[in-house]
């Protein structure tokens, strides 16, 4: 039998799944905005687990860079700010630079994602909850408090020539 020509064309395309079922995704552009109250890490983490569901290994390693990054770059300036004298400069450069880090990652990085599943799926994919990585985000960011309090509390007990010792 000759085939149809008038079908339209058989190709598969790489970069379209095409009748493929859809991963279960945190929403990025969600992830992006809870990135706002928890830092871009996290945000980047629920990224790079999208990367990961979506069988791309490389933009998922790129992801873990972003966290790494933006712990690294929290924690030096929480110690920073905690261990350097008392400065209205630093204070707002502390501030600024969470913004900058967020839009930094999110334009470089994050918006890619947010668009690759909205051309993808557009909005028909299955959702992953969201209590256990707030809940992980939380708990987080109270152990990095209460790991700032520390730090803060025995320099400044050492700084001030007090001495559990007898």
């Amino acid at each position: 039998m000759n085939p149809n020509p008038y079908a339209p064309p058989t190709a598969r395309v790489d970069d379209v799944a095409t009748g493929d079922a859809a991963p279960a995704l945190w929403n990025p552009n969600a992830a992006a905005n809870w990135s706002l109250l928890f830092s871009p890490a996290f945000g980047a983490w629920l990224h790079m687990k999208n990367w990961q569901a979506l069988g791309e290994p490389k933009k998922a390693a790129n992801a873990r860079i972003w966290i790494i990054v933006s712990l690294v770059l929290i924690v030096v300036l929480s110690l920073a700010s905690g261990l350097m004298p008392d400065s209205k400069a630093l204070d707002a450069a502390s501030r600024s630079f969470g913004l900058v880090l967020l839009l930094a990652w999110y334009f470089s990085s994050g918006r890619a994602q947010a668009g690759l599943v909205k051309q993808r799926f557009g909005k028909d994919y299955p959702r992953r909850g969201w209590g256990q990585p707030l809940l992980w985000a939380l708990g987080a960011v109270i152990v990095f408090f209460v790991g700032v309090f520390l730090v803060a509390f025995v320099v400044g007990m050492a700084g001030a020539g007090i001495s559990g010792t007898a």
